[in-house]
This record gives structure tokens, C-alpha cells and sequence, in this order.
């Protein structure tokens, strides 16, 4: 008798993927990037993400990870989540011009953090005195085709307990 077999299609192991709560930084009020005065952020150019209109000049950590780049000029670094993802916080707009006058870093380059430690203190009305918008864009950093998709929530939001964004990372081992 003839026997007839099929060859069974190679699957790919699936990545397990989990939700990532990321919580705000700063306590404020949330907006989406469309209202940032910098069409670099508005118009999605360094990735999805949302903006806070600070209360207060403290950022924190919304998740444990390393510091993969802090600006020199201390208004800006990238947070690095063990699944690999990047969150680009970037505190007021053209606020480079200030060459770090108001701003002090308590962190560096390398750097493992604790959600809720914080990373940047800022004087907001110093930023204001000097005519710089304080809004502070929080952006899930994409490179291209990896680009995850993110929730945004809007709205008052409190520093390490509110969550802003809601994206998919792959589970760690």
C-alpha cells in the first residue's frame, strides 16, 4: 500500500509578548504630542508617546532600566527597559539653549535605575523666565519597522503611579 506524507511546515518559536505600563515621570497634565510647539515631536518624528505639562520640576524613573543616554545638557536622556525598549523623556522645548542652567542631573550614562528614583531635577521657573515652554514630550523611541504600537492615556496624571502609555514588549526568560 502507497503511503502518503506531508511535510510539516518549520514553525518559528513565538516570542511571548506582555503589556508594559509605563507611569509618568512628572505630575502634571498629560496631552497628546499633537499639542507640543515642535513639529519634530507633534508630528511623531522620535515615535509614539504622549507630553506633560509639569507641576512640579522632578522626573522620575517609570520603570526600572538602565540609563542609555543622558543629554549633556541635563533636559534630556533615554530610559532602556530590560525587553529592549527605549522611552526618550525630554524635558520643555529648546530648552538645549539653556546649556544646563536649571537643570541637575542625578544620574549618568550606564546608570541602573528604580522606578520612582529620581533622575532630573529642573526649575520650572527658571525655564519659563527664560521663555521656553515647559512641556515635556515621553516617547517610546522607534527604529523604523520596530516601532511598537502604544496606548496613550490622558489627562492629571502623578508621578509614578499614574500610567501614560501602554505598549507590547517581549517577555523576558
Amino acid at each position: 500500500m502507497f503511503s502518503r506524507w506531508k511535510a510539516k511546515k518549520e514553525e518559528k518559536p513565538t516570542e511571548a509578548v506582555t503589556r508594559l505600563e509605563i507611569y509618568a515621570p512628572v505630575s502634571g497634565q498629560s496631552v497628546p504630542l499633537t499639542e507640543v510647539p515642535d513639529e519634530t515631536f507633534a508630528g511623531g518624528h522620535m515615535g509614539q508617546g504622549i507630553a506633560i505639562e509639569p507641576i512640579e520640576g522632578r522626573l522620575t524613573a517609570p520603570f526600572d532600566g538602565k540609563i542609555a543616554h543622558v543629554v549633556k545638557t541635563n533636559h534630556a536622556l533615554i530610559l532602556e527597559h530590560a525587553s529592549g525598549l527605549q522611552l526618550l523623556m525630554h524635558i520643555g522645548i529648546d530648552t538645549v539653549s539653556l546649556r544646563g542652567e536649571g537643570f541637575i542631573s542625578h544620574i549618568a550614562t550606564g546608570d541602573e535605575v528604580q522606578a520612582g528614583q529620581t533622575l532630573i531635577e529642573f526649575d520650572l521657573e527658571a525655564i519659563r523666565a527664560a521663555g521656553y515652554r515647559t512641556i515635556t514630550p515621553v516617547i517610546v523611541t522607534g527604529n523604523g519597522e520596530d516601532t511598537p504600537e502604544v496606548d496613550c492615556h490622558y489627562g492629571q496624571v502623578t508621578a509614578g503611579t499614574s500610567s501614560i502609555l501602554t505598549t507590547a514588549v517581549a517577555s523576558q526568560p
